[in-house]
Formats: C-alpha cells, structure tokens, sequence
C-alpha cells in the first residue's frame, strides 16, 4: 500500500529538484501574460510542441487582444488548424479577447475568479496564468501533476481540485512557486505515465511509488 511522503522527505523532493534545475521554465512559447493565456488555452489536448509550432506565426502578428480580433475568427483558424478542436478554441479565443477588450482594458485580470469567467478557461488555465505571468503561488494539476502526486506519494487524491489543495497545503511555501512547473517537468520526463525512469530519478530516496525498483 503506497504511504504519505513526510514533510521532510517533500521538503528533500523540492531541493533535489531545485538544485537540478534552480529556474525551471514552462514549455510553451509564450511573449506576454496574454500570448501564455491563448497558449495554454490551445493547449488543450494538445501538445506543448504542437501548440508553439503554430503560435510561433500566430504571435509574430497578434499577441494582444486588439490584434487577435482584427484577425477575425477564420484568420485565427488559418494558423491554428493543426491543433485538435481548433473551432472551438477559436470561438473561445475571440470571446475572451471581446471580454478582455470590454471589461480589462485589454489587460490580462491578475485574479482567478476574473480569469475563470473568459471562455475557454477554467481552473487550470487559470493557475497556470496566475502562476506563469504573475508568480502567484498557485499550482495548476494537469494529468502530469497529477500522476506525480499521487505515484510518488506528495498528495492523493481523486479528482485534479482534491490533488491541488492538497498540495497547496503539503509542499512548503519555499518551494511553491516553483513547484508548478518542476512536478510538470519530472511528470514529463522522468516520472512518465506508462515506464517512469525510476532507476535514473533524482528523486527516488525521497519517493514512495511502491514498484521503483522494477520500473
């Protein structure tokens, strides 16, 4: 039965990972708190690496909310149709960019509830922001954070929201800043879904996933 980590063995997960990695940067091409918004909104069930294949161009010609819906919903589409569910995510695009206009100024709102009533973003995607363009100590569980969490023995928990508070509460303030974007790294990298890299982990010592040693 896998087992809670301590509070020393979280506080040694953190330094293992930071004294690997002191800065560590989210993957999506991003130039401006609003550029992250649309990034990680596309992100959706996509990857990282096809996302910025096609922001790259998309961002050279609009990376602010006036420019977005100068380009109009079909111009928006022309460089994101080789992102899954782009339709939807365009729609979601130019309402939050109206929305934006409209009620911010067009200024990207500094405050969850603000950035939880644009379409297209919901709890994660606005962590990430919050987190990312405003260094807020705050952590979005996408499907990385989540298996970390739970494998390894940092927090349990059943649904996404459940794992977030937990962890909210668990890792210590030192550390949460950071935390976001080191537990997506390892997830992505090392703590992998399907054959994590236990034998080359940094932070094997400190982790509890019962089956390490056969990994």
């Amino acid at each position: 039965m896998e087992t809670l980590m301590t509070p020393y063995e979280i506080d040694r997960f953190f330094e293992e990972l930071s004294a690997l990695d002191p800065n560590p940067q989210g993957e999506l091409y991003s130039t401006n708190p609003f550029t992250l918004l649309v990034a990680v909104v596309l992100s959706a069930q996509a990857t990282d690496k096809g996302v910025n294949k096609a922001t790259k161009s998309l961002f050279a010609v609009a990376n602010t909310p006036q420019k977005m819906l100068a380009l109009g919903v079909d111009g928006l589409k022309s460089y994101i149709n080789t992102i899954g569910l782009y339709n939807t995510k365009a729609k979601n695009i130019m309402g939050l960019c109206i929305k934006l206009v409209d009620d911010f100024g067009g200024q990207i709102p500094d405050n969850r509830d603000a950035l939880e009533a644009l379409p297209g973003v919901g709890r994660k995607t606005a962590n990430v922001v919050l987190n990312a363009a405003f260094n807020e100590p705050v952590i979005a569980v996408d499907t990385h954070i989540f298996r970390v969490s739970n494998r390894t023995g940092l927090a349990f928990g059943k649904t996404p929201l459940e794992v977030e508070k937990k962890l909210m509460k668990r890792i210590p303030q030192k550390w949460l800043i950071k935390a976001h974007h080191w537990l997506v790294l390892h997830g992505r990298y090392i703590c992998k879904a399907r054959k994590p890299l236990c034998l080359t982990c940094p932070v094997r010592g400190e982790c509890h996933y019962p089956n390490k040693e056969t990994a």
